[in-house]
């Protein structure tokens, strides 16, 4: 089973319009309500492809409840923690050029007796074997070392630990030597302190990760695909989008997919980039089902350019 943790849940209420215009009245289009966070995403992409998944969320105030119905309306196991604080409600309009603005909330305080309620209710769920995903951002009153704490105790159970998340947290994190991290540009340009331009600048920064604990790194280039470095192989991959509709979510169902696709060599990477891709073809943070995944579309190196401008 894979298991999912978002301390940072939320509502995602996407709006499409014809054009931002700051000062004005804009009229929406279609709009739709979904359940957010980066843990859901992977949670709601597993799930879309009828694959076994639990996902922990705090729940705080009537947005908590509504998020918990909306989850089990997708199909999902939910394990909902009652916490002191609320569960926040994001904004994104999009425009048809592609274009997204994001409005987030910084989401509830957790207090030291949520987290204890949280960090129980993901050991008495997993076994052995089984997968958990950390993924997002840290709301307040979270320390930056709670991954790496959670990490070391599930690593102690012989459960296979999962991140995605920035910053000190998961800087953190590495100490935890978890066996996959799933970094995006941005992260690893921050974790690295050199920009990334290039594929071998991506598989440089990668591999300062992998030397920092990381058992693979997964890292999403965005448009430019993603790069795999584990412990016996570097890859490249990449996938083709005709037309992107919202890339809010695609680094979730990226990692989603690599995990659904057994974590190891080339047909997970496949499995990674077709989902990713999937979800930019799709409005909003809709996750992909089997039917909105095309795995031709996808190509994976084992030997490729270093220098190739990204």
């Amino acid at each position: 089973m894979i298991l999912t943790l978002t301390l940072n849940p939320s509502l995602d209420r996407t709006i499409e319009i014809p054009e931002l215009i700051r000062g004005e009245m804009v009229r929406a289009g279609a709009t739709r309500l979904d359940p957010g966070g980066k843990g859901v995403n992977v949670a709601r992409a597993l799930a879309a492809h009828k694959l076994p998944t639990c996902a922990v969320v705090p729940r705080g105030g009537p947005e908590g409840r509504q998020l918990t119905e909306l989850l089990e309306e997708e199909g999902i196991d939910v394990c909902a923690v009652p916490v002191t604080g609320h569960t926040r409600s994001n904004v994104s309009l999009v425009e048809p050029d592609g274009s997204v603005t994001k409005i987030n909330e910084p989401g509830g305080e957790l207090v030291p007796d949520d987290l204890e309620r949280i960090v129980k209710a993901v050991l008495d769920t997993v076994v052995a074997g089984d997968w958990v995903v950390a993924s997002g951002s840290l709301p307040p009153g979270v320390p930056d070392t709670f991954y790496r704490d959670l990490g070391r105790r599930l690593t102690e159970r012989g459960v296979r630990f999962a991140v995605d998340t920035s910053g000190p947290a998961l800087t953190a994190a590495l100490e935890a030597r978890p066996a996959l991290v799933k970094p995006n540009r941005d992260e690893l340009t921050e974790f690295a302190c050199f920009p990334i331009d290039s594929i071998g600048d991506a598989v440089r920064a990668a591999t300062a990760m992998r030397d920092a604990g990381a058992g693979t790194v997964l890292a999403s280039l965005g448009a430019d695909g993603a790069v795999l470095v584990g412990e016996r192989e570097t890859r490249y991959g990449e996938s083709r989008v005709d037309r992107e509709r919202s890339t809010v979510g695609a680094g979730d169902a990226m990692l989603a997919g690599y995990l659904a696709g057994g974590v190891a060599g080339r047909d997970a990477l496949i499995e990674a980039l077709a989902w990713g891709a999937a979800a930019v073809r799709l409005p909003g943070s809709r996750m992909p089902g089997p039917g909105d995944v095309d795995r031709p579309s996808v190509g994976v190196h084992a030997s490729f350019d270093l220098s190739r401008a990204l």
